[in-house]
């Protein structure tokens, strides 16, 4: 059974939802808890009540739609996104699968057929980590990883913290704890994303059919040599910590491409040079590196890699280089079950798919621990992502609504 999705509606409503944005004509900037996000938020629950969903809100901030089933009891099968963004971000990331899912519901309830269980839509605070640096800070808080305490340490640039700011809202963070997801009451988990990456364009297909979501660990590496003149010092005399982890950057670089996953991807992102002057040999540099795979042996690999790397550029460059590790995930498997029924709904419409892995980490990973969970992806143009010029085509839009739609249409049988 194919559903009939509404894709003219689904982008009037992505195009109203874009206009809540603090930065026209430099992108979408909508900020979780911010005047944008609130009027973002009634314009959703708007939507909700004009479909006759039961709403809730929990106190991160986490929008909660419900379609009851023909039997009350049963677990609910549920599908969302987010629809906060970085700075000068784009419409597309977090919206369409916030979107989607809402077009996916009403077009099962317009369709008339039988469900024994019910549909919720979900609408995820803080995915982006925009205020607080901190990502997917709702979906975290619902499923008990971020506790209150969580909430009152996690701070704006400006020292606001994440409580704070939600009872500024009208949010109760203190009630998080009586309000997390009992995992016995969701079936399924289902989330559409566009899929921020290349892939999909360069194959020519419009579906991705996601089996695993890549793990992270960041390290920084902080290099110490020392400050002289730099007309003065003899290039043979000088303990030079830029040029030390220019050399480190390239080995870095080496390891993820030579890893045996396969999969392993390292970033040097971040990097900070004091004192930052043209006519002085630094005296630190502190850079961060982001290292991901969906194989946990590839972050072991490129990690171990880079300790060895730095204990031997210490000793050959007269610096001191300290690795310091300041964050880790572990890789993400989602449900098998969920991929082969998406598969079987997508051969139904006789779509093109690819089954792949994700890079980047969404509201999913959350409930995958906890709950059968899939995610669909369909292609970003270029690649990009997070930027005014992220963008992905309406037919492309239409076959991954549809493609839940029937997804969550069999799932709730």
């Amino acid at each position: 059974m194919s559903l009939n999705v509404d894709i003219s509606r689904l982008m009037s409503r992505l195009e109203i939802l874009s206009g809540f944005n603090a930065t026209p004509g430099k992108g979408i900037t909508r900020f979780s808890y911010s005047p944008e996000d609130r009027e973002a938020r009634k314009y959703l629950e708007a939507l909700f009540s004009s479909m006759g969903l039961k709403t809730t809100v929990d106190g991160a901030g986490n929008i909660r739609a419900r379609l009851e089933g023909s039997d009350p009891g049963a677990p609910a099968v549920l599908s969302g996104s987010h629809i906060d963004t970085v700075l000068h971000g784009g419409k597309y990331d977090g919206a369409v699968g916030t979107l989607g899912a809402i077009e996916a519901v009403q077009a099962i309830m317009e369709s008339g057929l039988p469900r024994r269980c019910p549909l919720e839509v979900a609408m995820f605070a803080e995915e982006e980590g925009s205020n607080f640096g901190s990502t997917l800070a709702g979906s975290k808080a619902l499923v008990g990883k971020y506790t209150l305490a969580h909430m009152e340490k996690l701070k704006t640039p400006e020292g606001k913290s994440m409580a704070g700011l939600l009872r500024e809202g009208g949010y109760a963070p203190e009630s998080m704890a009586d309000n997390l997801l009992r995992p016995e009451t969701i079936k399924a988990m289902v989330e559409l994303h566009i899929e921020q990456s290349v892939v999909l364009e360069s194959r020519g297909v419009p579906v991705g059919i996601v089996e695993a979501v890549a793990g992270i660990r960041v390290l920084e590496i902080r290099i110490k040599g020392v400050p002289n003149h730099a007309g003065a010092t003899p290039m043979t005399l000088r303990q030079d910590p830029l040029a030390a982890g220019a050399r480190l950057m390239g080995t870095i670089e080496d390891l993820a491409k030579k890893s045996a996953t396969g999969s392993t991807v390292a970033t040097v992102g971040k990097i900070l040079c004091r004192p930052n002057v043209s006519n002085i040999i630094p005296e630190e540099v502190t850079f961060t590196v982001d290292i991901r795979d969906v194989q946990e042996a590839g972050i072991e690999s490129v990690a171990a890699g880079i300790e060895k790397a730095a204990e031997a550029l210490a000793a050959s460059r007269d610096v001191s280089v300290d690795v310091v590790h300041i964050s880790e995930s572990a890789p993400v498997l989602l449900d098998g079950h969920i991929a082969g029924v998406t598969e079987t709904c997508a051969r139904r419409r006789n779509f093109r798919y690819a089954r792949m892995n994700s890079g980047a980490v969404h509201d999913a990973c959350m409930f995958a621990p906890l709950v059968p969970t899939g995610m669909i992806f369909i292609p970003s143009k270029g690649g990009r992502s997070h930027v005014p010029e992220e963008f992905t085509g309406k037919e492309d839009i239409g076959k991954g609504v549809s493609l839940l739609a029937d997804v969550l249409y069999e799932l709730s049988k």
